[in-house]
């Protein structure tokens, strides 16, 4: 993928923050003409010592109020771009391109009571830029954050999740969050244990959270994974939950830029 100079601006890295040897987050400055949904994700660039340059797409997981930009990225052994992200110190310069992408956004909704985010991964960084956003708590009388990681180590952001409704704009609202932590390959106190799928089959998801996945009245978001999200939609659609279009609205939003 390449970019002209003019399709994209220059931004200072403020901070790279590791949670795990495969996991990191990157802040950078935000360009003041930049403007986005939460949901919706951007191109970044890095250049390489020989001037090309290498682009990815991550989801935007700051709040589209912030004065930063921040995002969620999985570490890739050898990966081009991870590689090249690793030589990077706070002052570097990382490329944004101007225009930002995706429809895993409110909008793809026309009505619905209950909003499930269910992620996996790095795909928990749309979902906390959507929960930064004052729309999601009007629009939706419950929402359910699930957030699904190998072990404990992997779950991050748990101090922002645990702080969000703490938010002088938030507060009102927190009666309505329930946070589901889902972790695969350790047994934890206080979190689900096993693949999100098989907690949507066996009903063990909509029993912690005390409600139900029906398309009357439910929503539901899917961002990380692709066989994960292939699974999901199989299990959904058997419940009569389709996928929402333009053409056509329903009661499913994904996310494709693997």
């Amino acid at each position: 993928m390449t970019a002209s100079e003019d399709k994209f601006t220059r931004q200072t890295l403020l901070d790279v923050r590791p949670w795990s040897p495969t996991l990191f987050s990157l802040r950078c400055t935000r360009d003041a003409h930049f403007r986005f949904r939460a949901g919706q994700f951007a191109r970044l660039g890095v250049e390489k010592a020989d001037g090309t340059k290498v682009w990815r797409a991550y989801s935007m997981l700051s709040a589209p109020h912030d004065e930063y930009l921040e995002f969620f990225s999985i570490v890739v052994p050898d990966g081009e771009f991870t590689s090249e992200l690793n030589r990077l110190q706070a002052g570097d310069q990382l490329l944004v391109e101007r225009q930002p992408f995706g429809f895993l956004t409110l909008d793809r909704f026309i009505d619905g009571q209950d909003l499930w985010l269910l992620g996996t991964g790095t795909g928990l960084a749309p979902f906390l830029s959507i929960l930064q956003d004052f729309e999601v708590w009007e629009r939706f009388e419950r929402i359910v954050l699930v957030y699904s990681a190998r072990t404990t180590g992997e779950l991050a952001y748990q101090e922002l999740i645990s702080r969000l409704m703490q938010r002088e704009y938030l507060q009102e609202y927190a009666h309505k969050l329930t946070y589901l932590p889902i972790v695969t390959r350790e047994q934890v106190a206080g979190t689900l244990h096993g693949r999100v799928t098989t907690l949507i089959a066996n009903g063990e998801l909509e029993c912690a959270a005390g409600l139900a996945l029906v398309p009357e009245s439910s929503r539901v978001m899917l961002c990380g994974n692709p066989q994960m999200i292939d699974d999901c939609r199989a299990l959904l659609k058997a419940r009569d939950m389709q996928l929402s279009l333009t053409r056509r609205p329903g009661q499913v939003a994904v996310e494709n830029y693997w």
